[in-house]
């Protein structure tokens, strides 16, 4: 009995995983932006893993930014989101990615979960010729108050934290 209902969950699972991926950009973000700018309980944007979701993830980021009133966090907020989406996309075999976006006194905080419990390093890439790549993280180290990463039960999260300056 026991395997036929391992069996169920895992044949619903992949039902649900491959119901996400066939989500266009748009629905996926209709679908989150409320869900993440409501701060009374932690929530997080399941994002099939590949390109386009980077995209997705910085408007849902800006949704929530802007919601929140967290307007001076809009443009560092947005690109280093890029950064981690971008970087989750890239190098976590998995089919989904997670997005958290979470504020508490004085910060805010961006996690991107994936299923890789590969820890990230940053390499400082040669300035010439110009690489595009491999600069992501030391984007992240010089514009984030406090960035990191966590291993989670099954895979990794990997973080930013922005201080919210209060104008007076």
């Amino acid at each position: 009995m026991a395997d036929v209902v391992a069996e169920a969950s895992w044949i619903d699972v992949q039902g649900a995983l491959s119901a996400l991926e066939r989500l266009s950009s748009e629905e996926l973000q209709e679908m989150y932006s409320g869900r993440l700018c409501d701060q009374s309980a932690p929530n997080e944007a399941r994002l099939p893993s590949r390109p386009a979701s980077v995209s997705v993830a910085r408007r849902l980021v800006l949704d929530v930014l802007s919601s929140w009133g967290l307007h001076q966090l809009l443009e560092p907020g947005e690109l280093l989101t890029s950064e981690l989406v971008s970087n989750a996309v890239r190098h976590a075999a998995g089919r989904t990615i997670g997005l958290h976006v979470s504020r508490k006194p004085g910060w805010l905080r961006i996690e991107v979960r994936d299923s890789s419990r590969a820890l990230p390093c940053m390499i400082l890439a040669e300035p010439k010729p110009v690489n595009e790549r491999g600069r992501g993280l030391k984007i992240v180290d010089d514009l984030a108050d406090r960035w990191g990463a966590d291993l989670l039960p099954r895979g990794k999260g990997v973080w930013f934290e922005l201080k919210i300056r209060e104008r007076h």
